[in-house]
């Protein structure tokens, strides 16, 4: 499987200090990372670093290096061996010009085929990124992974807690649940579940009519949201200064 498009939804329960729940439909890529121009070349619909409808660019992801080249380096990093094995990127790509991803994930495997680690690139609405690297139990069909929070993302969630995932890789479907615990329990849980469909222009058109604006909709549902946790008197947390480095290395 080199591409393919999926279609799901994204569930947020916050559990404290005021419950809230949050349930939207969402849409992905997932792109094999070496062979994005290959499907830019098949598609009138997809484009690479041009406007279209839907459009990949590599600004949006890593740190402005070949997207091999900076997921590569993530991984020595971390002490993953790499051998040149399939990187495949789960990503929303920019819809007519336009595209803000909180999460973006990365599944790197070996050249058999095995899964050897997720690159989790979290980004935040102050134009900052991070990456935590994890590698993947050899055999496991479920993943399940661990990272303190390094990153500011919310002024919701205080810095000292920690992640846990959960995660079905990419197939038929796909399952991606994140715990966010601080030393009394959860206190945040999402879940991204999705089906898998052919990536063809005719699916991309379907897309675009179903999902209208839907990479503008991401960003005016975070602020929409932070609207009601605000009003629901959830205390709010000062903004750190980003990490030194730009990678947490997880478990």
């Amino acid at each position: 499987m080199d591409h393919a498009l999926y279609h799901g939804h994204v569930l947020h329960r916050r559990l404290r200090p005021a419950r809230h729940l949050l349930r939207y439909r969402v849409f992905h890529l997932l792109l094999d990372i070496d062979r994005i121009d290959d499907l830019a070349a098949d598609l009138r619909l997809f484009s690479r670093n041009r406007f279209n409808l839907f459009a990949f660019h590599d600004s949006d992801h890593g740190d402005g290096r070949a997207l091999r080249a900076h997921a590569e380096s993530l991984l020595q990093a971390a002490g993953i061996a790499t051998d040149g094995g399939p990187i495949r990127l789960l990503t929303m790509p920019r819809l007519l010009g336009y595209a803000f991803n909180p999460l973006n994930t990365w599944f790197c495997h070996g050249r058999d085929g095995t899964l050897r680690a997720v690159i989790y690139e979290v980004s935040n609405t102050f134009g900052e990124r991070h990456n935590y690297v994890i590698p993947a139990r050899d055999g496991a069909q479920t993943l399940h992974q661990f990272a303190p929070k390094r990153f500011h993302v919310s002024p919701f969630l205080p810095m000292d807690m920690a992640y846990a995932f959960r995660v079905l890789p990419p197939g038929e479907k796909l399952a991606l649940g994140i715990t966010v615990s601080d030393d009394a329990g959860p206190v945040l849980a999402a879940i991204h579940t999705a089906s898998k469909a052919a990536l063809t222009d005719r699916s991309l058109l379907k897309t675009a009519l179903a999902y209208p604006l839907a990479t503008l909709k991401v960003t005016a549902g975070i602020h929409w949201e932070a609207l009601k946790l605000w009003r629901k008197r959830v205390p709010l947390f000062r903004k750190p200064p980003p990490p030194g480095s730009p990678i947490t290395i997880g478990r």
